[in-house]
């Protein structure tokens, strides 16, 4: 049964929505084995991590190609697919993820929920360039470390979606001792002292 009581603040169609349920059911069912996301997080799995993701996925230019690294449980990068499958449905995503029982679980996901993702269980800086329009990435590494995967696996005129939280602002000025990038900050639906940067223009300072 299908619990419609959060379908009102995602903005989504209910076949996304039941596409999300399922995925929220699979994260509890394997979360006890591989701590795909702490258990305290879990128990607000739809705010913490849904509707944290599905902003990522508002704040999205026009795109063919997407691809979210270090993916772990999905977040944001497999709830951004769930809801392309009916809003973009031409794009291609791909999750890059190294952990193999981590992937094997995305792959169960885009099985179970009936999307096309590729799993890349590899290194992110092992991974062949990739020219993607989009790069999304969560709770993975500071800004510096992320420009530097951003700058071997986005497209020239590609966008990254990273959230950051409260201490984004510093991890900005450090980024800049080493990159040149264009930022926009827009600020957190579910934490007011975080953002999701949107960066592009990304080149060795």
């Amino acid at each position: 049964m299908v619990d419609y009581s959060k379908f009102e603040d995602l903005n989504v169609s209910r076949e996304t929505f039941e596409r999300l349920t399922t995925y929220v059911e699979l994260v509890k069912h394997w979360n006890p084995r591989i701590n795909l996301v702490s258990r305290n997080s879990l128990e607000h799995i739809w705010d913490r991590h849904i509707l944290d993701s599905v902003q990522v996925y508002r704040c999205a230019d026009s795109f063919d190609t997407w691809a979210d690294l270090g993916s772990g449980g999905g977040f944001p990068g497999m709830v951004c697919a769930i809801l392309a499958a009916e809003e973009n449905p031409s794009a291609s995503f791909n999750m890059i993820e190294s952990d193999q029982r981590k992937s094997a679980f995305l792959r169960n996901v885009a099985r179970e929920c009936g999307i096309r993702c590729a799993v890349t269980s590899k290194r992110i800086e092992m991974v062949d360039p990739l020219a993607v329009n989009i790069i999304s990435a969560r709770a993975l590494a500071d800004l510096r470390t992320l420009l530097s995967f951003c700058d071997r696996h986005l497209h020239t005129n590609g966008t990254a979606l990273l959230p950051k939280g409260a201490n984004w602002k510093k991890e900005m000025e450090d980024a800049r001792e080493e990159w040149k990038f264009e930022a926009e900050a827009i600020t957190s639906l579910t934490e007011p002292q975080a953002v999701i940067l949107k960066i592009y223009g990304v080149s060795r300072g």
